[in-house]
């Protein structure tokens, strides 16, 4: 039997946590630092690599990275060189999504699908190319902003204004010392993530995120609002074209600059025309994609786990899902993405249905009661036998919940609708 230590304290960590804790073969799983809905809890923040390397050795833990900061800063390469287990990529493959820059470049030059680019530190500049261009443009920080260094514009007037936020103004402190000003492809938005061990990936289920902060994918961008999954967007024939133009073609790509890619690599694609391109990378589970996924997992992730660190994916079987929708709801604070109010007391745990399951993430426990302590508060996540009846049963679930600032999109999962 062994410990698991899960790093990370949101919605995603909540239900890696609960998946592994069904595993036969884990003992205890420790989250740190967790949030009001996880177990065994470890006061150490994410970043703080040496105190986490020295639990995880005196507790016989196999580590799991949630987050993408202790990716970044090489937590994988520290474990690694003290010789304990951990499951996620090193430092030089985070590079996928810890530099947007990088990410560009090596695309480019490996010819995996995505939007022309330029990349400037120059606002000056940037301004004068988007005068230039006849399209829309998206603009985004180089670097980590937590989901949100992304702007969509819809003018040039926009654009302008994005550049002067990112490169003047400064609002993603250093992640917007360099900016890229992309093409904006429109068309149809879903996340595709896979499982790889540096020689192969495994597709995970697939799933849609709801990235906007109101119905109808209006207002800015968030962390991510909902998901569901499986998503009629992508069919067989496209799984297939991403599987092998994308996730494929980046394991291979890495491994010929010298790069082994272990963990989780997720690709945000757009579909335009039925061909795929993508986004943006990002090197562990996707959140709140993590949630619906986890749900309809019909296998031991903690077998797989072991197998992409000792570089043994081939050997196990495909893996096996429950024949089931599963719809995640994001209930927020009321202003996120922006400013929100905290420690507010949340309550109707217990009238929440066993058809559906509450994942925190913003949340934390004070003496017995769970309150508010985020923008994303609580992933209420259900299944059904259709997309329709795992909709209703995570709405019939978020009613259930209460707190004075609560907020949630009431569209999730609409998009899937429509295709049946």
């Amino acid at each position: 039997m062994v410990n698991i230590l899960v790093i990370g304290s949101g919605g995603r960590e909540h239900a890696l946590s609960w998946k592994l804790s069904q595993s036969n073969k884990v003992e205890t799983v420790f989250t740190s630092p967790g949030n009001g809905g996880t177990e065994n809890n470890v006061p150490i923040d994410v970043t703080n690599l040496d105190e986490l390397a020295d639990f995880a050795q005196k507790n016989n833990c196999f580590t799991v990275v949630g987050p993408e900061d202790p990716l970044a800063a090489g937590i994988v390469d520290k474990f690694n060189k003290l010789n304990l287990k951990i499951f996620g990529p090193s430092q030089m493959a985070a590079q996928l999504e810890s530099s947007k820059i990088w990410a560009k470049n090596f695309m480019k030059r490996n010819n995996i699908p995505t939007a022309r680019f330029e990349i400037f530190d120059d606002a000056q500049k940037a301004e004068d190319y988007v005068n230039s261009l006849e399209y829309n443009v998206v603009v985004k920080a180089d670097g980590l902003a937590a989901g949100k260094g992304v702007i969509v514009c819809n003018s040039n007037k926009e654009a302008i204004s994005a550049i002067q936020t990112i490169l003047v103004k400064k609002t993603f402190g250093e992640a917007g010392n360099r900016i890229i000003v992309e093409e904006r492809l429109d068309g149809i938005e879903a996340s595709y993530i896979a499982l790889s061990d540096g020689e192969i990936a495994i597709p995970m289920a697939s799933s849609q995120d709801h990235k906007r902060i109101f119905d109808n994918d209006e207002g800015p961008n968030t962390g991510g609002m909902g998901a569901y999954s499986p998503t009629p967007v992508i069919d067989d024939v496209l799984a297939e074209k991403i599987q092998k133009k994308i996730i494929d073609k980046t394991i291979h790509s890495m491994k010929n600059e010298g790069i082994v890619f272990k963990g989780f690599l997720y690709a945000g694609i757009m579909i335009r025309d039925n061909e795929p391109y993508v986004l943006e990378y990002n090197v562990r589970m996707g959140d709140p994609e993590c949630q619906p996924i986890m749900m309809r997992m019909d296998f031991d992730l903690y077998d797989y786990f072991v197998a992409s660190v000792e570089g043994k994916l081939s050997s196990m079987p495909l893996p096996s899902w429950k024949n089931q929708y599963a719809v995640c709801v994001v209930l927020a604070s009321d202003g996120y993405p922006e400013s929100y109010v905290k420690g507010e007391e949340i309550s109707g745990f217990d009238s929440v249905s066993n058809q559906a399951h509450v994942f925190h993430a913003g949340t934390k426990k004070i003496d017995g009661k769970i309150v508010s302590d985020g923008g994303r508060v609580l992933g209420v996540t259900a299944l059904g036998e259709s997309l329709e009846i795992a909709i209703n049963n995570a709405y019939d679930a978020t009613e259930k919940i209460t707190w004075a600032h609560k907020y949630c999109r009431k569209d999730i999962g609409k998009k899937g609708l429509a295709y049946f």
